[in-house]
């Protein structure tokens, strides 16, 4: 039977294990993407997603035609998705939308880089295709993030009928950035991009920057951003023949932030649980009455984490009260260790922590830095509930939902330390105290102040902090993507 919602994404909602026996076993799939969005369309009946089968135990269940309800897997290549999400995903578009390359040396876009570009379009391509032959004449279809950047203008061509949007979750390239790629595939992934009708990333200084970075003027087609007086701001775009006869066509995209927030009911139940009870029993004896400085991440290069122990360290040289009275507990597990450079940060966050802890620590006693390598949400939501201090520090990226998830948990109350890189930045800057992300120094001081701040104002910054922070929860963010979608796209007055 045809959709008539349907979602896209890499990741699906479930992930399946094969074990020694060859039977297979269905878990929940990780990441924030997956937890909003599965909160999301748990309040949307007849909803269809389409993912990629990512593991062995995902291709397989494809293959005997294991699956759950309201879930399509896609059995793609691994060498095309190891082309696709390692070779572009990961290492050009996301170092492209962060902002993380390496200048002298990097990028690099050589023959290599056109194969693995090859890749990226024919798995895109094999999304378009299977919405295509999923979807209801007319339909609604949200597709996620930057491994599907594609998606739309592949989709569009196959099925003008449909209605479609995509959301990015990560921040978009500034012009300047967006420049270093090539001519050609730059024109591809704004191409692709605009053939959805809505864009929408979680800020508008992403959105902002989608407009601004759109022009194309080519053999393809053009693109100008625009900001009308009224409506929404987008993109007007005009496609040319491939004979050179003129316009094929000329529609408008329409650009919009949603910023997505947390579910406060469903986050504090979760935070509840006997097995996050039990974590925190662990913690506090661990811990006992230290302060406490908290950190939950992924050893992504685009979080910062080397520059926030750096700021700890500072803070223990310059403020020495503090030793022996805090505890830095920072999750920081391991991510994308197929790639070199993560396993390399990965090995450095580890090698810093154990410096701090050698230079200030007491043998047999008060340890600075507690690392969890493990990716263990149990113990980050017990982390939660006993922060002091939560330090959010990226130097840029997309919402950091962790920087709303601690507030709304937290039982004492929180100061949060909130770089101007973070998504989150625009709605919590009022009562959180803001750094710059570069500047080790200025986070050593504003950690002092937040460890300084008299309980009644923790309290109160933390209950503002909260409210922002559950003002879009996952269902209405949801919801008003696809509200707007229905709607019809055009700037004001045209």
């Amino acid at each position: 039977m045809a959709s008539q919602v349907l979602v896209a994404a890499n990741r699906g909602p479930l992930s399946y294990a094969l074990d020694a026996e060859g039977a297979l076993s269905a878990r929940r799939g990780g990441g924030g993407l997956v937890s909003g969005l599965s909160a999301a369309l748990a309040q949307q009946p007849d909803t269809l997603w389409i993912c990629a089968a990512l593991s062995e135990g995902d291709r397989e269940a494809v293959r005997r035609g294991v699956a759950e309800p309201g879930v399509r897997m896609l059995d793609i290549d691994p060498e095309v998705y190891d082309g696709a999400y390692n070779g572009i995903a990961n290492s050009v578009l996301w170092f492209t939308h962060h902002h993380l390359y390496d200048i002298p040396r990097e990028p690099v876009f050589d023959a290599e880089f056109r194969r693995r570009w090859g890749a990226y379009t024919e798995y895109n391509r094999a999304f378009a295709q299977a919405l295509a032959q999923e979807a209801a004449e007319g339909a609604c279809v949200l597709v996620q993030d930057y491994q599907l950047a594609l998606v739309p203008g592949l989709l569009r061509e196959l099925r003008p009928d449909l209605r479609i949007a995509h959301f990015t979750h990560t921040p978009w390239a500034s012009p300047e950035f967006l420049r270093m790629l090539p001519d050609d595939i730059r024109a591809q992934l704004l191409w692709g991009m605009l053939g959805a009708d809505r864009l929408g990333f979680h800020t508008r200084a992403w959105a902002a920057d989608f407009v601004r970075g759109a022009g194309i003027d080519d053999a393809s087609g053009t693109a100008e951003g625009v900001w009308p007086s009224g409506g929404a701001p987008g993109v007007w775009h005009r496609k040319a023949a491939p004979d050179g006869s003129g316009l094929l066509e000329r529609r408008f995209t329409e650009v919009a932030a949603y910023p997505l927030g947390v579910d406060a009911d469903e986050l504090r139940a979760l935070a509840h649980r006997p097995e996050v009870d039990d974590k925190l029993a662990a913690l506090r004896a661990e811990v006992g009455d230290l302060k406490t400085i908290v950190r939950v991440d992924r050893t992504e290069l685009s979080k910062n984490v080397l520059r926030g122990l750096l700021a700890y360290r500072e803070l223990l040289a310059a403020h020495p009260e503090w030793r022996g009275r805090v505890v830095h507990l920072a999750s920081a597990y391991p991510s994308r260790q197929d790639l070199e450079v993560y396993r390399r940060y990965t090995a450095s966050v580890r090698e810093l922590a154990d410096e701090i802890n050698a230079e200030f620590g007491e043998e047999g006693g008060w340890q600075p830095v507690l690392v969890s390598v493990q990716d263990d949400f149990a113990r980050s939501l017990a982390a939660y509930r006993m922060a002091d201090v939560a330090l959010v520090n990226p130097v840029r990226d997309g919402m950091n939902l962790v920087a709303k998830e601690i507030p709304v948990v937290s039982e004492q109350g929180c100061a949060l330390v909130l770089s101007t890189g973070a998504g989150a930045y625009a709605e919590l800057r009022a009562d959180a105290l803001t750094v710059n992300p570069y500047d080790v120094t200025a986070t050593a001081e504003a950690l002092h102040t937040a460890l300084s701040m008299p309980a009644a104002e923790r309290a109160e910054r933390t209950k503002r902090l909260a409210a922002a922070a559950t003002a879009l929860p996952p269902s209405r963010w949801f919801a008003n993507q696809l509200t707007d979608l229905r709607a019809p796209t055009g700037p004001a007055g045209d």
